[in-house]
């Protein structure tokens, strides 16, 4: 491991619960904040759409950690709160929660979740819209709805099939029973485990290590992602498409003399 992370940042508030900071290199953490374990109501969620919209659309930001704090990333919905919706005045909101991850995951810079404590419900639902998950040697993560009466409705039942197989997935979700971090790894669930004070330190050190990459990843990013929803002779056709649109790019001039000139690997890139 490298030096502890400790670069100036900018900060700003989105709302109540979430924050968004950016550090010298072009990492964003986006930070949610509502203690005392990040309980998700629908003012977390719309926070966190928002906080999305805005990363979206900054081309400062060149990689993204998504961070809970030292304890807890997210246990969870609040249960007090949903226990007094109707399905009249749910069914006008539930659509948000899909939505707000559905925007985070569709972030053009590469996303790493780093997860301390507990990832539950909803907060294992928004580690899964991430592009990767770093979790602390003694993170908790699941899909509990069932022990609610309710399924996972914030792309639990879709995101996780898609990460970790059909029949783990249906395993997770039927059971409603949580992992830990070592089986987490195990099934692919979480892609690092680490003492729980290096997580979010490993997390920036590896999201640093992308914001100094090409504009391609970018697009390798849309490739995989849209790709992985087409059948394959559309996602051939797609990758060719984001295949030459890298010619179009700085970095890819870049990118190509630095290897003659110098050897691989020793380029550096402008995002562009």
């Amino acid at each position: 491991m490298g030096g502890r992370v400790n670069a100036e940042q900018s900060d700003g508030r989105i709302g109540d619960h979430v924050r968004l900071s950016t550090d010298e290199h072009g990492v964003a953490t986006l930070h949610l904040d509502r203690p005392p374990v990040n309980a998700l109501n629908f003012q977390v969620w719309r926070e966190l759409h928002d906080a999305a919209t805005e990363l979206a659309t900054d081309p400062s930001v060149r990689a993204v950690v998504v961070w809970g704090g030292p304890r807890v990333f997210a246990a969870g919905a609040d249960i007090k709160a949903l226990r007094a919706e109707s399905y009249q005045s749910f069914s006008a909101v539930s659509a948000g929660l899909q939505e707000a991850l559905r925007t985070l995951a569709r972030l053009p810079q590469i996303v790493i979740a780093a997860i301390t404590g507990y990832a539950l419900g909803g907060g294992c639902e928004l580690a899964l819209s991430a592009d990767f998950r770093f979790a602390a040697d003694d993170a908790k993560l699941g899909q509990p709805e069932i022990l609610l009466g309710v399924i996972p409705g914030a792309g639990g039942t879709q995101r996780l099939l898609r990460l970790v197989g059909m029949q783990r997935a249906r395993e997770l979700v039927y059971s409603g029973r949580m992992v830990d971090a070592r089986e987490a790894l195990q099934i692919g669930l979480v892609d690092r485990v680490c003492p729980p004070a290096q997580v979010y330190e490993q997390a920036v050190e590896r999201a640093r290590a992308y914001a100094r990459g090409p504009f391609a990843l970018r697009l390798a990013k849309q490739a995989i992602d849209q790709g992985a929803e087409l059948d394959l002779e559309s996602a051939l056709r797609l990758e060719t498409t984001l295949f030459t649109a890298c010619f179009a790019t700085q970095d890819r001039a870049i990118g190509m003399r630095s290897f003659i000139e110098e050897g691989p690997g020793k380029a550096e890139f402008t995002g562009q």
